[in-house]
């Protein structure tokens, strides 16, 4: 089973398989997104990873804080959208 994962405080500059392969030092992802801009591509600093369920509490703890590019990563249980 998947659980999805919220990840703030992404550099501008990181690419979703960048985060793939960053998020995979530490558990099995299953999909990477980052958020963008409709008008103009650009990146809006957070994104979403699937990660396995029983990896989640252990890839929260290693990747909550950790630099990326510089930048400390904000890593929490992603909330459901609401309507």
């Amino acid at each position: 089973m998947a659980k999805t994962l919220y990840v703030g405080n992404i550099p501008w500059s990181t690419k979703e398989s960048d985060l793939e392969q960053f998020f995979t030092l530490y558990g099995e992802v299953f999909e990477c997104r980052i958020i963008t801009e409709r008008a103009t591509g650009r990146s809006r600093g957070y994104g979403f990873v699937e990660v396995n369920d029983d990896d989640m509490d252990e890839i929260m703890e290693k990747t909550n804080g950790a630099e990326m590019e510089g930048r400390k990563l904000v890593v929490n249980e992603a909330k459901p959208r609401e309507q």
